[in-house]
């Protein structure tokens, strides 16, 4: 693949509902506003980024406290590390009546809830929304989200990927059960809406019953746009099925950049065009007047304000591993990786970015997710330039764009560096459509008639 003259990159905001950034010490910046437990402090939000034309904002979410780490929820509680979590369906319900043009992207778990759940609230989200929904799936990651709903343990990795391609099969095929069309609304024939253009699904599979017709007309968009951030080889192989834009995790452009690579072949081998998945790593950045200003603000932002227990307290729900029991000093061998059950893919893409002998403390030491991605730090200029290096050499289709504090990351974004992207021609100046997909440049699906007529 090579970029073509008006290739522009995809912006995304990484959303949190709850107390946090994905960064676990934003809360305790001086200008972060701590008013996640108001509806007006996310609509606030969606018209910020708006203004700045992201193409998403989508929030990320767990079901449960972190309470992995020393077997208890003391430490997430303590230290602010994301104990906070709102449901998810009723932000962006907020989102959907305060903005008009941003897409609207929410995690949901192919292991925790049901298929036909999951296909009605993104249906019901898309018109809502007028054509603006996305769904990012997640597999979940460890026991305690388990133990929040009826198991005792999580169910290892391949266990997880088998259920949710058939929950992707399930959801897809209730979104098809109304053409378009359907609906006739005829006030003096008496006819609502054309039986022949309603299916019941009659899925019958290894994991799920679902019968189905969806109680959602099909909506704006077709199919909501599916994300996913899958790392692991299985997880690369479900994103090349299913996902429409790929959320990575990739500390260094060449890390990066052979990612790219593998991810878009895995998207070929499956006859989809790869071309028409973005790929999109998580990035902080850090503005500054001046490069010494944006490297002291770097320090102020992001190595300051967490603790390392805080740290690894995230790294232990995220591993769905238990850190507390090793000493600081301990290397992070491949048996640990394999004791994990959770994102593997985190700790290996770390191993390799680090090189040589990895130690807890490093991972402690690097705050768990802040080498998820890159950091782009210094003046306009110089953040332009390394996130057009990234994009202009096939590192990324664009970002997925992580606050060190909210709201003033986004604030100094969209005022200082989005301007410079539009002067380069990277960034839009302006919405071109009304859906998700109009922004993403995707095509909107044509129905599957997999399904069986009522």
């Amino acid at each position: 693949m090579s970029r073509q003259s008006g290739d522009r990159l995809a912006l995304v905001a990484f959303m949190q509902a709850g107390n946090t950034s994905v960064y676990a010490g934003s809360w305790r910046h001086p200008a972060t506003e701590h008013r996640y437990l108001d509806a007006s402090y996310y609509a606030d939000l969606g018209r910020l980024l708006e203004r700045g034309l992201f193409d998403l904002m989508f929030f990320d979410d767990r079901l449960a406290m972190p309470g992995i780490h020393g077997g208890s929820v003391a430490d997430a509680v303590r230290h602010g590390a994301r104990p906070v979590k709102l449901d998810l369906s009723v932000v962006l319900g907020v989102l959907s009546q305060a903005t008009s043009l941003i897409g609207l992207g929410a995690t949901y778990s192919t292991t925790y809830y049901a298929p036909y759940h999951v296909a009605r609230t993104f249906a019901t989200l898309d018109h809502l929304s007028a054509g603006r929904a996305a769904w990012n799936v997640v597999t979940s990651v460890n026991d305690r989200e388990a133990q929040n709903f009826g198991a005792a343990s999580h169910l290892n990795p391949a266990e997880r990927y088998d259920r949710a391609d058939e929950f992707l099969e399930v959801v897809t095929g209730l979104w098809d059960t109304w053409d378009d069309g359907a609906l006739i609304r005829d006030r003096a024939s008496g006819v609502y809406a054309d039986p022949g253009k309603v299916r019941e699904l009659g899925h019958h599979g290894a994991h799920f019953e679902s019968r189905g017709p969806l109680t959602v007309p099909r909506s704006p968009q077709g199919h909501p746009v599916i994300l996913q951030a899958g790392s692991s080889g299985r997880g690369r192989d479900f994103a090349s099925r299913w996902a429409e834009l790929i959320f990575t995790g990739d500390p260094g452009i060449e890390i990066a950049r052979a990612h790219y690579a593998d991810q878009k072949r895995r998207i070929a081998e499956t006859g989809r065009d790869p071309a028409s998945v973005r790929i999109c790593p998580m990035a902080y950045t850090v503005v500054g007047e001046s490069a010494a200003h944006a490297a002291e603000r770097e320090r102020m932002f992001l190595d300051d304000l967490v603790h390392p227990t805080a740290s690894l307290t995230l790294l232990s729900e995220l591993m769905n591993y238990d850190f507390s029991a090793h000493d600081l000093d301990e290397p992070v061998t491949d048996e640990l990786v394999e004791k994990s059950t959770g994102i593997r893919g985190l700790v290996q893409n770390l191993r390799a970015h680090i090189g040589g002998t990895v130690r807890i403390r490093d991972l402690a030491g690097h705050r768990a997710t802040l080498l998820q991605g890159p950091r782009f730090v210094g003046t306009a200029t110089q953040v332009a330039d390394q996130m057009e290096e990234w994009f202009t050499t096939e590192a990324c289709d664009g970002f997925v764009l992580a606050a060190t504090h909210l709201p003033g990351a986004f604030e100094d974004f969209v005022r200082i560096v989005v301007p410079e992207l539009q002067r380069r021609g990277l960034h839009r100046t302006r919405y071109n459509g009304t859906t998700l997909r109009d922004h993403l440049g995707l095509e909107r699906p044509p129905v599957s008639r997999g399904s069986v007529r009522v």
